[in-house]
């Protein structure tokens, strides 16, 4: 129960007090007797009532979501707007008027369940190529608590029909109106989103209103459209495709050349190692001879001796033919008083004697 109920519940206690005073006085003045009660209690009835009726008239109780504009009807002025809780006025002379502030909403799209109003209420604008585009909007907005007034001057209750719901399709063609219609489909969206609400916000702020969001639904295009960016973005898929394809193409075959020439470049430097092995090993084999040369022109009696050494050990014989100088050069040997055969015990050598000549 509020505090208004309160006092008008005691201001027709007052009233019924009043009434029963001057019956009561009424009555004794009939009898002869003194009307000092009745008047009395009359007179507190009266005063009750005109005190709590005044006061239940006079208390404005402000909700947290409301704002109150008061119009003096003295002045002709609008007073400060009463926020919320409990205030007083003088009834007659101050008139308040209640204003929801909480956040509104108002959609217009082309499905009629979903909409503020019945039918198709999207927002048809054309493009700079023109094309034609249908965008379902909702607006979330509230009025300012502290432009409350001008709200009540300029709109009152018609705000929402008058400017709110005109102003915003007006806004949303002036800023399709700047775009091609593939802008809107692809990335340009969100800019163009961005331009519509921060001009609504601007305008809607010179009437006492807040721009919460806009949201754009849906924006639809004609068919033909549909079709043509559909078919286009196609083509850019394959084209994508196909340029995929070349490049995979290029990195094959630089991959190819990159082997062949890392196989090109080993078989050269395989060629060239086997070269250098080829040049050190004749290069080896030149220096071992020319030490074995030296060696035997040294002791020309060394070559012998070798072939000796490397015979096995099961052998126990040899013979040498004597017109054989290239092992044993037996004449040398013979006429050499200072050479003296390897020892090898195991070993029999028959050297044969000279062979005579024809004739002798």
């Amino acid at each position: 129960m509020s505090v208004g109920t309160i006092f008008g519940f005691i201001a027709l206690l007052g009233v019924g007090a009043l009434a029963g005073g001057i019956a009561l006085a009424v009555l004794a003045a009939s009898q002869g007797r003194p009307v000092r009660n009745g008047v009395m209690l009359a007179v507190a009835g009266a005063v009750v009532a005109l005190v709590t009726g005044v006061l239940s008239q006079g208390l404005l109780v402000v909700q947290p979501t409301e704002r109150a504009v008061v119009f003096n009807t003295l002045s002709g002025q609008l007073e400060t707007p009463r926020s919320p809780g409990t205030n007083l006025i003088l009834p007659g002379v101050q008139q308040p008027v209640m204003y929801d502030v909480s956040q509104k909403q108002y959609t217009m799209v082309g499905t009629i369940e979903d909409g503020s109003r019945t039918g198709d209420d999207s927002v048809r604008a054309r493009t700079t190529d023109g094309q034609e585009v249908r965008l379902d909007i909702t607006v979330l907005y509230s009025i300012d608590p502290e432009e409350v007034n001008t709200i009540h001057t300029r709109w009152q209750n018609r705000y929402e029909s008058d400017f709110v719901r005109p102003t915003t399709r007006g806004l949303v063609r002036d800023v399709i109106s700047d775009y091609r219609a593939e802008e809107i489909y692809g990335q340009g969206r969100g800019e163009m989103e961005e331009q519509i609400q921060s001009l609504l916000t601007e305008r809607m702020a010179e009437e006492g209103l807040l721009l919460n969001d806009l949201i754009v639904r849906d924006i639809n295009f004609s068919t033909q459209f549909t079709e043509a960016i559909e078919q286009a973005q196609i083509a850019q898929q394959e084209a994508e495709r196909a340029r995929l394809r070349v490049q995979q193409i290029r990195q094959e075959a630089e991959q190819a050349r990159a082997q062949a020439e890392g196989q090109r470049d080993a078989n050269i430097a395989r060629a060239e190692g086997d070269a250098q092995s080829i040049i050190l090993r004749a290069q080896a084999e030149a220096e071992a001879l020319r030490l074995v040369s030296e060696q035997i022109g040294t002791n020309p009696a060394l070559i012998q001796y070798t072939y000796i050494q490397q015979l096995a050990d099961n052998v126990r014989l040899i013979t040498v033919p004597s017109n054989s100088p290239f092992l044993f050069d037996l004449q040398s040997m013979a006429g050499d008083a200072d050479f003296t055969a390897p020892a090898v015990p195991e070993a029999q050598f028959i050297v044969p004697t000279p062979t005579p000549e024809p004739g002798s």
